[in-house]
């Protein structure tokens, strides 16, 4: 980031599809003329379930919302839920909208869910209201597919790159949906042991199943993995990242092992930025000092193991020193050695994945663009060259970032979404919400593209960019229950 600061039993899914046409008098903030719902249950397992209901304004536009409907089993209950104010009262269910999903223009669509209880049976509702007016139809049941029954379940699939897209071991193509975890990039150099005192545990990624996390992106410190500097270092840390990977591995979570925080003084940074030479900060690129044994190490320790990706390096900026000169920046990112405005030498990308392919790994790799990977113009004219062909462009786009819009996504990320499977590894907005999230996640689903949020840490979001409240996986308000919402309603299976 530029500015950093289980389910259990068999599954099942339902679907309920409801539309029509309002005839009755409306309340003043109702729909003139209809609305459609359509109700997922994404997940049952004995005594609960995960529900999504995807909520579409056939009518006027309307600046605030509130989706109602009854449960027809008395034992099922609303127990938590995203995207709305959740309140039941005997078997009416009511959701009324947050502030950053009540605009609901004529056509628009918004997702929101829940987890509930029940017992005997599980029945879905027969009919829902958006502020009174009345949503009619049909039920159908779909049988259910790999492709639409989260949470995870059994080990993480094989990946490789073919074309645009990213397939499994057997051919299917696959998006990696999730979250980035931040800690194993800063918490050994300032006395927080590996991963700030967060949990590494199955219940942890047990929380993250509730989510519907396919992939997690877990940043790491060079001179940790090392043994140069930091605690743990060396050979604790190591293994502390190993036995992390295969937990989440085990769990159905592939993991991307990103190198975020490396070697190199940066004198000439701005007074916010990076200056110190050891792995305490972002630095514009990585260094030959340290970055290609960093990279041996990672790649001797995970080769064999395609489940696991490794993304490069986190955000390069090495058009920043050489005063926005885009060529020095580019060549600079792809061919490495003396960069302009960098005082130490450079590790390009070329000789990281030289130095990956040299031990035989076979791993997926993610290769950025500039300024701090939002700019990514130019990426296939300096692709690095791989004997196995198999990356793809790491780019980052928060709301602060100079190509946040579906303008620039459509002129600047599309036409390289045609040509090179695209993870968006990183993004976020500035204020805690979710409406600048909603448009970017809504455009890559259409354009097939990977995508994991930042991030899985209960920091407080005061400022944004903040998942969860606790290691439990509550959602913050805003961008945690948006993201969440969201996620429950996608497969990682195109």
């Amino acid at each position: 980031m530029k500015h950093r600061l289980a389910l259990l039993g068999a599954s099942a899914t339902s679907v309920l599809i409801l539309a029509g046409m309002a005839t009755a008098s409306l309340p003043a903030a109702a729909a003139a003329s209809g609305c459609s719902v359509t109700y997922t249950v994404q997940s049952q397992w004995p005594g609960g379930f995960t529900a999504n209901a995807n909520v579409t304004n056939l009518g006027d536009a309307l600046s605030n919302w509130t989706l109602t409907f009854d449960f027809p089993n008395a034992s099922q209950k609303v127990t938590q839920g995203w995207g709305a104010t959740w309140t039941q009262a005997g078997p009416r269910v009511s959701a009324a909208s947050m502030s950053w999903n009540g605009s609901l223009r004529t056509n628009a669509s918004t997702s929101i869910g829940f987890n509930g209880s029940w017992s005997g049976a599980n029945p879905v509702p027969a009919s829902f209201a958006l502020n009174g007016t009345m949503c009619t139809g049909s039920v159908t049941t779909p049988t259910p597919s790999p492709t639409t029954t989260p949470p995870p379940n059994g080990p993480a699939p094989k990946l490789h790159a073919s074309g645009n897209k990213i397939l499994t071991a057997d051919g299917k193509p696959y998006r990696l949906l999730g979250v980035s975890r931040s800690g194993g990039e800063f918490a050994c150099v300032q006395g927080k042991g590996l991963w700030d005192s967060g949990p590494v545990d199955q219940a942890s990624i047990d929380a993250m199943k509730t989510w519907n996390i396919h992939a997690l992106r877990v940043p790491l410190n060079e001179e940790c993995w090392l043994g140069l500097n930091g605690s743990p270092s060396g050979a604790a840390y190591q293994q502390g990242v190993k036995d992390y990977v295969n937990l989440l591995v085990a769990n159905g979570i592939n993991v991307i092992l990103d190198l975020h925080w490396t070697w190199g003084a940066y004198p000439g940074s701005p007074d916010w930025h990076c200056k110190d030479e050891h792995a305490t900060c972002q630095k514009p690129m990585p260094d030959a000092r340290y970055a290609p044994q960093f990279w041996t190490g990672v790649a001797n320790a995970f080769k064999g193991n395609d489940a696991v990706v490794f993304d490069l390096f986190n955000e390069p900026y090495p058009d920043m020193p050489a005063e926005w000169n885009k060529t020095l920046g580019w060549q600079c990112l792809r061919d490495g050695g003396t960069c302009t405005g960098l005082p130490y030498e450079v590790a390009g990308m070329q000789d990281l994945v030289d130095t990956v392919r040299a031990t035989g790994a076979t791993n997926l790799l993610m290769v950025g663009g500039l300024e701090w990977t939002n700019d990514m113009r130019e990426w296939l004219t300096y692709r690095p060259n791989d004997p196995l062909n198999n990356l793809a462009a790491s780019w980052h786009a928060y709301s602060f970032n100079a190509c946040a819009s579906e303008s620039c996504w459509d002129s600047q990320i599309a036409p390289l979404a045609q040509q090179v499977p695209i993870v968006l590894g990183e993004f976020g907005q500035d204020n805690c919400g979710f409406d600048y999230m909603q448009r970017l996640v809504d455009w890559a689903d259409a354009h097939d593209l990977s995508y994991l949020a930042w991030t899985w840490n209960p920091w407080g979001c005061t400022s944004g960019a903040v998942l969860i409240k606790d290691w439990a996986g509550t959602p913050e308000p805003g961008v945690g229950e948006g993201y969440k919402a969201h996620l429950l309603t996608q497969s990682p299976y195109l």
